[in-house]
């Protein structure tokens, strides 16, 4: 799918026709979409399918006037195994036209055209790569928020479990915390090579847009690596938790099936069809019943006292 934005005087707005200064987003191409970005708007093959692997690190070059720059941006799937994770997003610069490509929609990307947030950047490169950057960064520490609300939840739900279920949905905010720690790593390293490279000649506007995106993907990373190091630790101790919960229940059952034990262990002893003492006196069920009674409330009582009920 293809579409093509322009900028107004006070928006941006969908247009049809390709102009200058324009940026061209381009989700989920086809192979005939594919031929319509190397033929139209020369983008090589290569760069293409770069920018379409899932797994393609964040990275710049240059190619014949062509300049193209593959940036990790966060995504949030609510039907997906891992509900974090991250896309590669490929800006490709060329003759006065931005040119966005990506495997699937980001809603990210999205928003900051439909607000204006890249307003009075399509003619300015530098200027829309750096907000890109720094929203996408804003993002990563709006999804990492998510996400330790969602661990302190399912860390409440664990002190009480006995299940799995509680562990793997930790299993899986931990693997979204590997994705962004890795991909804003990658980006960090993007943003100091294209400082020494695209970033060059820069005003004091841009500059100081500069100085906010390496802030933001700093802090990105700490608070990255700080809930990693948290959620990490708290697997090891839940998985412990997990355990001793079960071993909790398990004694619980063990004392009650003495307990039990015992008056079957009377009814068993005068169940048997043997002579038994008192076995011909009208009150011998009444006298194995009391004794049951008897020694089952003594057992309570020893077990209470050594505290075996409680966890």
């Amino acid at each position: 799918m293809i579409k093509i934005w322009k900028e107004t005087k006070t928006n941006i707005i969908r247009t049809a026709i390709l102009e200058k200064n324009c940026l061209v987003n381009i989700v989920q191409p086809d192979p005939l979409e594919i031929e319509t970005m190397k033929r139209d708007y020369g983008i090589p093959d290569d760069i293409i399918q770069d920018i379409l692997d899932i797994d393609e690190r964040s990275r710049c070059e240059r190619d014949d006037g062509i300049f193209s720059i593959i940036l990790r941006v966060p995504v949030h799937h609510t039907e997906n195994k891992i509900p974090y994770s991250t896309i590669p997003l490929g800006i490709v610069i060329a003759d006065n036209i931005i040119i966005a490509i990506s495997r699937e929609e980001i809603d990210i990307f999205n928003e900051l055209l439909e607000k204006g947030i890249f307003l009075g950047t399509f003619s300015d490169p530098i200027k829309f790569v750096l907000l890109l950057f720094l929203n996408t960064s804003k993002r990563y520490l709006l999804y990492l928020k998510e996400i330790n609300k969602e661990s302190t939840q399912i860390e409440n739900e664990l002190q009480k479990s006995i299940k799995n279920t509680e562990l793997i949905r930790l299993l899986k905010m931990e693997k979204s915390l590997v994705f962004f720690t890795t991909s804003l790593r990658g980006n960090e390293l993007l943003l100091e090579k294209l400082k020494k490279s695209f970033f060059k000649n820069l005003n004091d506007i841009t500059d100081e847009l500069l100085d906010d995106v390496i802030i933001e993907i700093k802090q990105a990373i700490e608070v990255a690596n700080i809930y990693s190091n948290i959620l990490s630790g708290m697997m090891d101790a839940f998985a412990s938790v997990i355990s001793n919960n079960l071993n909790i229940i398990m004694k619980r059952l063990t004392m009650i099936s003495i307990i039990l034990m015992i008056p079957t262990l009377f009814a068993s002893l005068y169940g048997m069809n043997v002579k038994l003492p008192w076995g011909h006196s009208p009150f011998a069920f009444l006298g194995i019943i009391t004794v049951s009674v008897l020694f089952v409330i003594t057992s309570i009582i020893i077990f209470l006292s050594k505290r075996f009920f409680k966890a």
